[in-house]
This record gives C-alpha cells, structure tokens and sequence, in this order.
C-alpha cells in the first residue's frame, strides 16, 4: 500500500474527465459524486486515492463496461506529460518503455511497469500500487489500453499484442476488448500485461531524435526531482497539526480545536493562496491534510484509551459525537467502539 503521498498528475486525471465528459456527465455531476472537492481542480496533481474516487464515480455513473477501455483509446501527448514526448523521441519502444519505467512517477504514482524478456516475445506487466481504495478495474484496463494506444500512435507500423491478459473478471463483451486490443483477451490471470512480439519492440520509432530525447529526459529528471521534495512541505503541515488539534477554542480556530488554513498559512509564514498552491502542487488540499492527521488521532486515541468517545470528537475539532462517528467508520469501516475492541483483543 503506498503512503498518503502518492498521486497523480492531473494530465491524466484530465483523460478521465474528459472520456467521462464524452457519455454527457459534466465535471460537476462526477466532483460530487466521487465526493472531491472542485479545488482539486486547480492542483498539478491528485491524491491517488481522489483518482480513484473518480474512476469508481464514472463506472457508476456511465454505466459502461468499456469506460476504462475508451478512456486508454483516448490517450495523446497531453495525457502524459514530458514522459510523452520521450516516448516518440526514443529509439525503439523497447527503450522507450525503460524510460517510462523510470520517469513513471511523473505521470502517476499508481502502478509500475515491469518486461520479462522472452526468446521470441516479451510480456510487458503493468503492477498497480493502489492507496487506501482497491483500484477500479477500469483504471487497470484504461492503462493498457493507452499504452496499446499510444504505440500506435507513435509507430508507422500495426502494433498488436499477441495476447492481453487481466487479473480481474471480464468487464464486458468480449468484442469491446478485441476492438481495442486486436487480439485474444484472458482475465481471472496471475498479472495484467500485453504479450509483445520482440519484433515490434526493437523496432526503429519513425520520430526518434536523439538529442530531442536528450533534452526532454533532462527536464523530467528535474521534474522527478522537484517532485521528490514536495512531500517535505505536507509532512511540516502535518505535524503542526498533530501538535494544534488539541487547542481548544483558541483564537484563529474554527469549531473546537482544528487550526484555519489561514492560521496555518501564517504560522509558516505564507500568504494563504500560495499556502494552498504548495499543498496543491502535489494534489493535497488543506481539508486532505487536515482529515488525515484527524483519521491517526482518532485511531490512536480510539483503540488505546478509555476515553469517552465525545471526549475524543471535541478534542478533534467535531462539534457532534455523530460526526466523529461517521467520519471514523469512513476512515476505518468499523465504528469507535468496534474499532476499540479489535484493537484491544
């Protein structure tokens, strides 16, 4: 399971939205029904679980079996950041998928790629690395899909697997996965991936360029990097909040003890705008921040003390023990009191 960090760039949270735009749904209607706030919108990335919210709110409302199949076809340049102009530069799409590899964070921290090598053909397997949230299986089928996609668009010849393979059920008819993918499709398997010919993977992509390749490389090496050092910020944010949640009915605090983003702006000597950008620029929220330095108390609190659980919901800024109560079972799927008693048997 990966940490509250993890997230995905909104380029590709954009495909989603737009595929889901596609079947009629507004931006609105799946913000709500997901349950993600519409500042999200604004963020150069998203929670992995915010993602997956939304992934699982466009299943539901599109009804369609092949959401996560046309969201895979709709893939382009934009979907993929500066990972996909590496993509096209590349010599091959042997060496093309190896710098994916290493630059896939840039697109989402939500799953890895990984080839065996075979003689004569290679399976290239997509391992997904979910949040707190199970992934959809849409999201699993859309990353397929846009690879497929993609190769085809970057190559001047047919690029079709010799078979696919899912490790989840069968979605929908069978036809729809073969129009996608132009082979024989397998589900219920051991791993997702595509079976690839070695031919197609070594063979020379028409836009290689080796010093364009160079140069966008370079920049999302810098972009990796940047990106690797945005969690310092969130952890600075957390812990001031760990140690201020307790402070009741102190002034610049809303409701019993959880501080304002605009004290927090100003405790670490930001404007509140650019406080909400640097949470914002690695697709946090303050009221994320806020819920899940809520969901370690409360747990902590829940399963080690004998605490009057209205006790436990002041300290935590609710101002009803019902509240907490939902919140908890959000956080966990159990209530306070069964969560004490797991905890203590």
């Amino acid at each position: 399971m990966l940490t509250a960090q993890a997230s995905v760039s909104m380029s590709w949270v954009n495909t989603v939205l737009a595929a889901a735009e596609r079947h009629g749904l507004t931006r609105p209607q799946l913000l709500a029904h997901a349950g993600v706030g519409a500042e999200h919108l604004g963020a150069e990335r998203w929670p992995i679980d915010n993602i997956t919210r939304l992934w699982r709110a466009a299943a539901e409302l599109t009804q369609d079996p092949g959401f996560g199949l046309k969201v895979g076809s709709l893939v382009g340049p934009a979907s993929f950041n500066v990972v996909s102009f590496i993509f096209q530069s590349s010599p091959t799409l042997r060496e093309a998928i190896a710098l994916v590899q290493k630059f896939q964070r840039l697109i989402s921290d939500g799953g890895r790629f990984q080839i065996i090598e075979g003689e004569d053909k290679s399976w290239l397997i997509y391992h997904p690395q979910q949040g707190e949230l199970a992934f959809s299986p849409h999201q699993i089928e859309a990353v397929l899909a846009a690879v497929v996609s993609f190769s085809r668009w970057v190559s001047d010849h047919a690029f079709v697997p010799t078979r696919v393979q899912f490790s989840h059920s069968q979605l929908g008819p069978l036809a729809g996965y073969q129009a996608v993918f132009q082979t024989g499709v397998d589900f219920n398997q051991a791993f997702s991936g595509l079976h690839l010919d070695n031919t197609l993977l070594d063979r020379p992509l028409p836009q290689a360029d080796t010093q364009l390749a160079a140069m966008h490389r370079e920049y999302a090496a810098a972009r990796l990097a940047a990106l690797s050092e945005l969690p310092d910020f969130a952890a600075q944010v957390r812990q001031w909040l760990g140690a201020n949640l307790g402070a009741l009915n102190k002034v610049g605090h809303s409701g019993a003890g959880v501080p304002e983003r605009a004290a927090a702006a100003q405790h670490f000597g930001l404007s509140d705008r650019v406080f909400a950008r640097r949470l914002q620029s690695q697709g946090l929220s303050y009221s994320d921040v806020v819920d899940a330095v809520r969901k370690e108390a409360a747990c902590a609190a829940v399963a080690d003390s004998e605490r009057a659980f209205v006790d436990i919901a002041q300290s935590l800024g609710f101002s009803e023990a019902s509240a907490f109560n939902r919140a908890f079972k959000r956080w966990t799927g159990s209530s306070p009191g069964e969560w004490r008693v797991t905890q203590q048997s």
